[in-house]
C-alpha cells in the first residue's frame, strides 16, 4: 500500500549516539538526565549536569522501605531542580494488588517482602519525599507534560506484570494525548528491547501502537531490559533505553542526557 510503511520498518528506525556530557545546552533548552535500573546500586554512579532527572523504575530490589529510603536519601544529594520517578516490575511494594497476593500465599520467592506488616508499606511511595513520583498519572514541570506508567507485559510474576494484550493496552489508553514526555518501565516493541539469550525482541506491541500512532511524544524514556540500554529515533520519537545495570546487573551503563526545547510560553 504506497504511503504507508510498517510500524517495524527499519529505514524509519535509526540507532543514536548519545551527547556528550560536555556538550553546552543550547539556549531555550532543558537538559534531561535519563537513568533506570539502578536496583540499589547508586553509589558509584557519575551523575551529569543537567535540569530534571527521570528514573523509569527497579531503583530497588524487592522495594523494602529500607531501599525506598535509601534511594530517597541518594536523590535528596542530587542536584537536579526536578527528579521524576517512576516504579518497576522490581518495586514490589508499590503494586497493591501483588501484596494482597503475596500476603494470601506467603509466597517463596520473596521472603523478605512476604515478612512485612501492611502498615510497613501501605504507602510507601511517601517515603520518595525528595521527587516526583508518577503511577499511571502525569505532571507538568518547566511546561513539559510528563507521564508515567509502571506496567510491563508479564514476566516470571513480578510486581505490575500484566498479560499482553487487552490488560497492557488498558493501561496505555489511559495515556492522554499531548504528552511531550512519556517515561515507561520497559520498551516498545522493536525498541531497544531485544534479549540476545532469549533471541527475541521483548517490547510491547500495544505500547507501540500507542507511542507511534496516538500519543506520539517527543520522547519516551524506559529500562527494564537492560540488555538494550541505548537510543533510538523513529524520526519523530526518541527512545531511550537508560537502564544504567547491565545484564549481570553492575550499574556502568552511563546515564544518558536529551535536550529538549523549551515549550512555547513556559
Amino acid at each position: 500500500m504506497p504511503g504507508v510503511h510498517s510500524l517495524l520498518d527499519p529505514s524509519s528506525v535509526l540507532t543514536v549516539d548519545p551527547i556528550p556530557y560536555d556538550t553546552p545546552k543550547p539556549a531555550g533548552h532543558t537538559r534531561f538526565v535519563c537513568i533506570s535500573d539502578t536496583h540499589s546500586r547508586t553509589d558509584g554512579i557519575q551523575m551529569p549536569y543537567g535540569d530534571i532527572l527521570l528514573h523509569t523504575g527497579d531503583f530497588t530490589e524487592l522495594g523494602l522501605p529500607s531501599e525506598v529510603k535509601k534511594f530517597n536519601d541518594w536523590l535528596g544529594n542530587l542536584p537536579y531542580e526536578y527528579k521524576i520517578v517512576i516504579a518497576g516490575n522490581h518495586e514490589l511494594t508499590f503494586d497493591k494488588e501483588f501484596m494482597a497476593d503475596l500476603v494470601k500465599q506467603d509466597y517463596y520467592r520473596f521472603p523478605s517482602v512476604s515478612k512485612l506488616k501492611p502498615e510497613d508499606f501501605d504507602n510507601v511511595q511517601s517515603l520518595l519525599t525528595n521527587s516526583i513520583y508518577l503511577q499511571d498519572s502525569e505532571v507538568t514541570v518547566k511546561g513539559f507534560r510528563i507521564y508515567g506508567a509502571p506496567w510491563t507485559p508479564w514476566f516470571n510474576g513480578w510486581g505490575f506484570n500484566l498479560p499482553r494484550g487487552q490488560s497492557l493496552l488498558d493501561k496505555w489508553n489511559l495515556i492522554p494525548e499531548g504528552i511531550d514526555i512519556l517515561m515507561t518501565h520497559g520498551p516498545p516493541l522493536g525498541f531497544r528491547d531485544w534479549v540476545p539469550k532469549e533471541l527475541q525482541r521483548v517490547g510491547c506491541v500495544e505500547l507501540l501502537n500507542t507511542v507511534q500512532r496516538r500519543v506520539r511524544p517527543k520522547l519516551h524514556v524506559f529500562g527494564g531490559i537492560h540488555e538494550g540500554y541505548g537510543i533510538m529515533t523513529d524520526g519523530y520519537t526518541t527512545y531511550i533505553n537508560a537502564s544504567t545495570c547491565t545484564v549481570s546487573f553492575q550499574p556502568t551503563n552511563p546515564p544518558i542526557i536529551f535536550d529538549l526545547p523549551n515549550p512555547q510560553g513556559s
